[in-house]
C-alpha cells in the first residue's frame, strides 16, 4: 500500500481496512442481513435503477471447482440485494445454473408460487455471439458461434438462453419468460458491425442475409419485419453489445445506430485500462452520451491482477478464488472501475463465497462497490493505476489492443456552398481516438489562423464557418 494515497479514512468509509489483501469488515456471515442495502444507479435511459455491484455468469459459475455449489453463488447474490444478473451462450452450464437458482426463488412463469415481484425488480442479461439472424454463417469471414445444438442463428440462441434460464433445457420455455437484455458479444472487428447491421434499415423477409440487430429488434418489438419471429413473440426487452478489444470498432458500432437499437454496453474497465487502447476515453464517453446503460467487466482482468496468467479461462484451475493480494488489494480495483466516468454497475465473476465475511469474495466484492461515482479523487484513481502496474508489469489485459495514443479525427468531410456574396463550409467528423488523457477540445484552423474551439467531443461534431 506504499504507494497508494486514498487517505486510510475515506477508505474505511466506504469499504473497510485493507490488511493483506483481505478487506476486513465487523459482519459475521455473508447473508444480507448483516450487510448494507446496496447502492443503486441510474441504468442509462432505462428507468431501472441496478445495484452498483453485479454478478457476473463466469468464474465458478461456469468452470465449477468440484468443491463448490455454483447455484449458492446466485442465491447469496440475491440474499444480498444485487439485482444485475449477467450469463452468456458461451458460458457453458451457466444458464443452466441460473435456471436452477430461478427455481428456488419461484421466478419460472407459470410456478404455482410465481414471485412477479422479486422478477420484475431484477435485470437479466444473457448474451449471443451469433452474427447472423438468417444465411450468412460465413459469409464475410464473420462465423456464427454457439455452444448449443438448438440452431444456428440469432433467435435460436435466444431461445436456447430462455429454455436454459426458465424452460427444460431443450428448447422449451413457459409463456412470460423473458430477457431484460440481450448482447451481442464479444465485437471484435468492422467486418462484424457491417453484418450485424444487414437488414436493420430495410428489413426484408425475401433477404437471403439479414444480421442479428433487426431480428432482435423484432424480439424486442414484438414484430415480423424479418419474417424471422412468425410468431411475434416478445422475448427480450433491451439489445446492447459488448467487448473487451477494440474501442474504435465499438465506438463505430454505436455510431452507426440511427434507430436508437442500441441501450445498453458491457465493456472492459479496469486500472490498467489506459496502459492499452483504453475504453475510459473513447467508447464509454461514446455510450455515455447517447445515454446507454454501461456495465464494466474484468475488474481484475479476468484474474491476470492476481494468480492466473494472462489468457482467457477455459477450466476450473483457472477460478481465482481467494481476495486481493498483500501487494494489490482488491477494493481499491472494484472502485476504480466503479468511478470511472459513465459506468453504471460492474460485473464480477465469483470464486469463492464462505459464512465468514473475510473469506467471501462476494461480501467484500460487495463493500468495496458501495462507492458514488465521484467517490475517488483524480489523484486517487492515479494512485489506484500505479499499484495495478505491478500485476504482471502492467500486461494483465490481454483481451484488449496496444496503446496508439491520441490519432486525427476520423471520417473528416466537409461541403461548400454560398449564401448569397458568402461562402459557406460546413465541417463534420467522428471523434478522433483519445490517448492517456481524455480529448479537451478541438481546434479548427484557417488559413494557418485558429478560428474556432470545439469542447467536449463525444461521438460526432460538426461546424459551420461562414
Amino acid at each position: 500500500m506504499a504507494h497508494f494515497r486514498l487517505s486510510r479514512r475515506k477508505f474505511i468509509k466506504t469499504s473497510a481496512v485493507a490488511t493483506a489483501g483481505i478487506i476486513t469488515a465487523p459482519y459475521i456471515s455473508c447473508g444480507r442481513q448483516s450487510l448494507p442495502a446496496p447502492m443503486r444507479r441510474n441504468f442509462g435511459k432505462l428507468n431501472h435503477e441496478v445495484t452498483s455491484l453485479a454478478l457476473g455468469g463466469q468464474a465458478s459459475i461456469q468452470w465449477t471447482p468440484e468443491d463448490v455449489n455454483p447455484v449458492n453463488i446466485i442465491l447469496k447474490a440475491f440474499d444480498m440485494g444485487l439485482n444485475y444478473f449477467d450469463t452468456s451462450n458461451l458460458y457453458g452450464p451457466s444458464q443452466t445454473n441460473f435456471g436452477k437458482a430461478f427455481k428456488i426463488k419461484n421466478l419460472i412463469p407459470g410456478q404455482a408460487e410465481y414471485d412477479d415481484t422479486l422478477r420484475r425488480s431484477i435485470f437479466l442479461t444473457s448474451k449471443t455471439h451469433i452474427r447472423w439472424a438468417k444465411g450468412g454463417l460465413e459469409i464475410d469471414g464473420v462465423n456464427n458461434w454457439t455452444n448449443g445444438p438448438q440452431g444456428s442463428h440469432t433467435i435460436d440462441d435466444v431461445k436456447r438462453s430462455l429454455s436454459q434460464i426458465f424452460g427444460d433445457g431443450k428448447g422449451n420455455y413457459p409463456a412470460g419468460a423473458c430477457l431484460d437484455m440481450v448482447l451481442i458479444h464479444s465485437l471484435t472487428n468492422l467486418a462484424e458491425v457491417d453484418v450485424l447491421y444487414r437488414g436493420v434499415s430495410n428489413p426484408d423477409p425475401k433477404e437471403e442475409h439479414i444480421g442479428a440487430l433487426a431480428a432482435l429488434r423484432d424480439l424486442r418489438d414484438g414484430t415480423n419485419l424479418t419474417g424471422l419471429n412468425p410468431g411475434e413473440e416478445k422475448l427480450i426487452r433491451h439489445i446492447g453489445f459488448s467487448g473487451h478489444y477494440n474501442a474504435g470498432v465499438m465506438m463505430e458500432m454505436i455510431r452507426r445506430d440511427e434507430f436508437g437499437i442500441l441501450d445498453g454496453l458491457l465493456v472492459s474497465i479496469n486500472a490498467n485500462d489506459k496502459l492499452n487502447f483504453n475504453m475510459q476515453h473513447n467508447v464509454i464517453p461514446v455510450a455515455q452520451a447517447k445515454d446507454m446503460g454501461v456495465i464494466g467487466m474484468k475488474v481484475f482482468a479476468d484474474g491476470a491482477m492476481y494468480t492466473k496468467e494472462a489468457e482467457w479461462s477455459n477450466e476450473p484451475k483457472h477460478v481465482v478464488r481467494n481476495i486481493g493480494s498483500a501487494s494489490l488489494p482488491s477494493g481499491p480495483l472494484v472502485k476504480y472501475s466503479l468511478t470511472t466516468p459513465g459506468v453504471n454497475t460492474v460485473i464480477i465473476g465469483i470464486g469463492q463465497v464462505d459464512d465468514n465475511p473475510e473469506n467471501c469474495q462476494l461480501h467484500q466484492n460487495f463493500l468495496a462497490a458501495q462507492v458514488t461515482p465521484d467517490g475517488l479523487s483524480a489523484s486517487d484513481r492515479e494512485d489506484i493505476e500505479k499499484m495495478a502496474r505491478q500485476a504482471k508489469e502492467g500486461k494483465t489485459n490481454y483481451f484488449q489492443i496496444p496503446e496508439g495514443g491520441l490519432t486525427t479525427v476520423q471520417d473528416l468531410a466537409f461541403i461548400q456552398t454560398r449564401e448569397g456574396e458568402e461562402r459557406k463550409i460546413t465541417l463534420t467528423w467522428n471523434s478522433a481516438y483519445a490517448g492517456n488523457d481524455p480529448i479537451d477540445h478541438y481546434e479548427i484552423l484557417l488559413d494557418g489562423n485558429k478560428i474556432a474551439d470545439v469542447p467536449k467531443p463525444l461521438m460526432s461534431q460538426f461546424l459551420t464557418v461562414l
